[in-house]
């Protein structure tokens, strides 16, 4: 069997003489193997685009790794809480990359982010720190009002999932 190369790796050349079901995560070409992304938006076309900045779903081929949080909330190292929604935001995702980095994942390997928010508080500001964390990266998002936290000077916590495939 030959071996192919791609900008990621070498992967040997698929035996074409008999028909056979391409490996989740790749896609058979006659003569070569593409590579496709491992975590990869679906969005049917008799659905309407998601109404914000995320993915209605993921679905994640060939996940070697997956990380689930617990819903992190807005405490800084010292213990502290901040006092606005949009300093937890932020603090937040903060704490969420550092897990993720201590899982030696990135945010690109994040699949689906659930938002818990205290009634009464802007959500626009909890997307656009979304939003901001998440450069440009889509995920499945879901956002949902709560009338409280398990303390009371948390306005928002988020629990998120990734899938990694090192």
């Amino acid at each position: 069997m030959g071996r192919v190369q791609s900008p990621e790796t070498a992967v040997p050349s698929p035996d074409l003489s008999t028909p056979t079901t391409p490996p989740l995560g790749r896609e058979m070409v006659p003569n070569r193997v593409t590579l496709v992304p491992m975590n990869r938006e679906i969005l049917p076309p008799n659905l309407a685009p998601p109404a914000a900045a995320y993915a209605h779903a993921i679905v994640s081929d060939n996940a070697r790794r997956m990380l689930h949080t617990s819903g992190v909330v807005p405490i800084a190292p010292d213990g502290s809480v901040p006092s606005s929604l949009e300093e937890q935001a932020r603090l937040v995702w903060a704490n969420l990359r550092a897990i993720l980095d201590e899982a030696k994942m990135k945010i690109t390997d994040v699949v689906s982010v659930t938002t818990y928010v205290v009634v009464g508080q802007t959500l626009a500001t909890v997307m656009a720190a979304r939003d901001e964390a998440l450069g440009g990266h889509r995920a499945a998002s879901t956002l949902v009002t709560v009338p409280a936290l398990a303390r009371a000077e948390w306005l928002m916590e988020i629990a998120l999932v990734a899938a990694s495939e090192k």
